[in-house]
């Protein structure tokens, strides 16, 4: 049975950004903590710490294994940059700081890879975005997800659905696994859609095939993490408008530079201008 499903487009989207107060600090706009990262992959890592700076979060911490580190602290200026052994030492403060977690991006498929998605989700005191290799991790392991006592906000493309559940990726099976595991699941894709554990279904209205480039999911996954750091929506409204804002921007971009030609660093640059057309004046 299909489902019915609300659609995320810039008449949903207009107004729904408040105005900053003019006595405001960084600590006002969120504290969050991306754990990504590893030898080879430092791009996803990149992309996802500075989406979230773009989209207007007071502070980011990126937490890094040792051995990226140094590439990553000369390449981002913003975020706080933070090393980590297997020990995973460096991380527990820092989690317990964050008003919302993300895990996964670049992260490797490595068993200390697995070890570290499930112990932060089993732990995590905040809202927690599960992408890339932090999904994969949790392939045979559902029993995390349902343990968990903070919301988790699944973003598999279809590949990581299929290696997660199972089943083919349709809106259908992820509307299904939203409930079944109590999630909130964005299935991405072509007008991705979105799925809560109350049997809530959205839509993305907007996005375009130069988006379909290594980095764009990264950046969607820093775009929901700042968006549930800042507080200023329930969980299911910030999924909803960071997707829609990361897709707009794709189209914004698009438009400037062309589908074939843009890149991820692109992306990123237009992501003020999508919110600004959300009424961030």
């Amino acid at each position: 049975m299909q489902q019915r499903m609300t659609e995320i487009n810039a008449a949903w989207m207009q107004g729904r950004l408040p105005r900053r107060k003019r006595e405001s600090n960084k600590n006002d706009y969120g504290r969050v903590l991306a754990v990504c990262g590893a030898e080879g992959y430092t791009g996803a890592a990149y992309f996802a710490a500075q989406a979230a700076v773009r989209m207007g979060s007071g502070i980011v911490t990126l937490c890094v294994p040792q051995q990226i580190y140094p590439i990553l602290a000369v390449k981002l200026n913003e975020p706080v940059i933070v090393p980590y052994d297997v020990s995973q030492s460096a991380l527990a403060g820092h989690a317990a700081r964050a008003d919302a977690l993300l895990i996964g991006c670049g992260l490797g498929r490595s068993a200390d890879a697995v070890r570290l998605t499930h112990t932060l989700i089993r732990h995590a005191d905040c809202p927690t975005v599960v992408d890339a290799d932090g999904i994969n991790a949790l392939a045979g392991h559902i029993d995390v997800l349902q343990g968990a006592s903070q919301p988790v906000i699944l973003t598999p493309h279809a590949g990581e659905f299929a290696r997660l559940t199972g089943k083919a990726p349709t809106p259908e099976a992820a509307g299904e696994f939203a409930q079944e595991t109590g999630t909130t699941v964005l299935l991405k894709g072509f007008h991705s859609t979105i799925h809560t554990p109350e049997g809530g279904a959205f839509r993305i209205l907007a996005g375009n095939p130069g988006m379909a480039k290594g980095g764009s999911g990264d950046i969607l996954a820093g775009c929901i993490l700042s968006l549930l750091g800042q507080r200023l929506f329930p969980v299911e409204e910030a999924v909803c408008a960071a997707a829609y804002l990361h897709s707009r921007a794709g189209d914004l971009c698009a438009e400037a530079l062309g589908e074939y030609g843009m890149t991820p660093t692109d992306l990123l640059a237009f992501l003020p201008k999508a919110l600004r057309e959300a009424g961030d004046v």
